[in-house]
């Protein structure tokens, strides 16, 4: 198993690697870079996707009738100093070819050293750090809820397959499955949270404004109280998909040979469910909380975050694509990515954790 290990660390490199050169690749032909930020917003444009947000007439005619000077090579660079364009490329990095900047970059990145903000005067780490406490509990709440929630529906609706019981929790597992999550974000907030109906629940932030003054108590109800909304909604999908593949597994084992052998023996069916089948039923669901807790963390903490007005990772990061703040862009992905391939191979070794048989390097061999 050390060996399998060893080799799966190993493939972590060319795999993270062959992501960023992708990545960077394709941020290289996307216009709006961040010098076309600073020239806009030194125009008093806001950014080069907006309109202008304070007098912008002015400097769209400047633009228009100054004749000489800027960089063609950016949108509304004309009337500019050339050597205000040249710091600006210095400070931003590109001064120096793509390649260059690509190589210092993983340098800096394999040294732990993810760079400063473009926009935000603050260090990548420190913001990933700042953020990273709301994505996790956004992640690790939906998972754990989906999970003590779908496990035992999933082997009672296995034990009672084809049964009225069934037919309904299938139907009712088929609309939460179809219903999106920030859909059913807008709902909730419409609902409980002051929309248009009651005001049961806080509509944003992830504690109360008062939480520094609260006793211990008051701060576990008050974080838990603004978390319900946001969990409800991440754990629609999660719980839908859960829940079908437990029943699923139990059924499939429950028609095996040695299911038959231990009931013709006279074991009960409460015996020869969580005596026998159980633990071999439970291999792929238990197994697969790790890649369920990422999948949940990295694709539904956007739409989760922003709509909520939670300031977590999804959120951070789709306002740094948005002002092309790169060094935010390109040090989330590294992290998010490593911790994609880790992830993958705690996996791995859950599977050996909950049935020792398994053993991946015979497999491979």
């Amino acid at each position: 198993m050390g060996a399998y290990i060893l080799r799966r660390l190993l493939l972590i490199i060319p795999t993270l690697l062959g992501i960023m050169i992708i990545n960077f690749a394709l941020v290289q032909f996307v216009p709006g870079g961040p010098v076309e930020q600073a020239i806009a917003r030194a125009q008093g444009q806001g950014d080069v996707f907006g309109g202008f947000t304070g007098g912008g007439g002015d400097a769209a005619n400047m633009d228009q009738t100054a004749g000489g000077g800027g960089d063609e090579r950016y949108i509304g660079a004309r009337g500019l100093d050339p050597k205000f364009i040249a710091q600006l490329e210095k400070e931003y990095g590109f001064d120096k070819p793509p390649l260059q900047r690509f190589l210092d970059m993983m340098w800096n990145y394999m040294r732990l050293d993810f760079g400063q903000s473009f926009f935000r005067s603050e260090s990548v780490i420190n913001l990933v750090l700042e953020k990273m406490p709301v994505s996790i509990s956004l992640g690790l709440w939906s998972t754990l809820i989906a999970y003590l929630v779908s496990i035992p529906l999933g082997i009672r609706k296995a034990v009672r397959d084809g049964t009225p019981f069934d037919t309904w929790t299938s139907g009712a597992i088929i609309v939460a499955y179809a219903i999106p999550s920030y859909l059913f974000a807008i709902l909730l907030l419409v609902l409980f949270a002051g929309g248009s109906y009651w005001q049961f629940f806080p509509r944003a932030d992830l504690v109360s404004e008062n939480w520094d003054s609260l006793p211990l108590g008051g701060k576990i109800l008050d974080y838990f109280w603004h978390m319900v909304l946001p969990i409800t909604a991440m754990t629609i999908s999660a719980f839908a998909t859960l829940t079908l593949l437990t029943k699923n597994s139990f059924l499939d084992e429950i028609r095996k040979q040695y299911v038959m052998t231990a009931r013709a023996k006279g074991l009960s069916d409460r015996r020869v469910l969580y005596g026998h089948v159980f633990r071999n039923a439970m291999l792929i669901v238990i197994a697969g909380f790790p890649s369920v807790f990422i999948g949940v963390f990295f694709t539904g903490s956007l739409l989760i975050e922003t709509i909520f007005s939670l300031d977590g990772l999804g959120r951070m990061g789709f306002e740094a694509t948005l002002a092309r703040d790169y060094p935010i862009m390109f040090g989330t992905l590294f992290i998010m990515g490593m911790m994609g391939l880790v992830v993958g191979i705690l996996s791995d070794l859950m599977y050996v954790f909950v049935d020792p048989r398994i053993d991946f390097e015979k497999r491979e061999g």
